[in-house]
């Protein structure tokens, strides 16, 4: 789902197989419903360099904070299959570290220590892939790049509203990560998640 720097691998063939994931779910294959009410899904909002996707889920603000926020959630939820997240380590104050260890079927392992940059209980959580634990700077990979993602979660009567952007530094990158597939991605890690609190009929 979203993609801290990659760590230790090839980066042309990672990036191929996570499209081919997210291929695998917007063909329906993984998942062929959506959890709660889409309210916005572009590809730009108010930084041109945005992509975002936005919906009314059943789930609480503070549920969806949880299963951002800890460890031991987040792993069940976080990539979207065939894909699972493994490890897992969230320091939750301005320059924790944000680190997951994602690996897809065929044994392919991707590793990314992003930094956490602001942390607003049960509201807002912002974490960036283009600064290590410590708010060290890293390099984009050659056929990558680099992303800020901004969680929001807004109360409602039936739930809460859940808005994540990913903010790039340019609409090159931007547009890379749109046709790695971010709506579906993000869209299908997003039902995992609401998954864990609500269960279908």
């Amino acid at each position: 789902m979203h993609h801290p720097r990659f760590v230790n691998c090839d980066c042309s063939g990672l990036l191929s197989r996570i499209r081919a994931s997210y291929a695998y779910v917007a063909n329906g294959k993984s998942c062929n419903y959506s959890i709660g009410k889409v309210v916005y899904m572009s590809n730009r909002d108010a930084f041109s360099h945005d992509l975002v996707l936005e919906r009314e889920v059943p789930v609480s603000a503070e549920n969806l904070w949880n299963g951002w926020t800890n460890p031991e959630v987040i792993v069940k939820w976080f990539t979207p299959k065939p894909w699972v997240t493994t490890e897992a380590e969230i320091n939750l104050e301005p320059g924790g570290i944000f680190r997951t260890v994602m690996c897809g079927p065929d044994g392919e392992r991707n590793e990314g220590d992003g930094c956490v940059l602001e942390v607003v209980e049960h509201r807002r959580f912002v974490w960036t892939s283009a600064m290590g634990p410590g708010f060290q700077p890293v390099a984009a990979p050659a056929d990558g790049f680099l992303f800020t993602a901004i969680l929001e979660f807004t109360p409602t009567d039936g739930g809460a509203l859940y808005k994540a952007t990913a903010r790039h530094s340019t609409p090159e990158d931007a547009a890379k990560h749109a046709e790695m597939g971010f709506h579906a991605g993000w869209g299908e890690a997003l039902n995992q998640l609401v998954a864990l609190y609500v269960k279908e009929p």
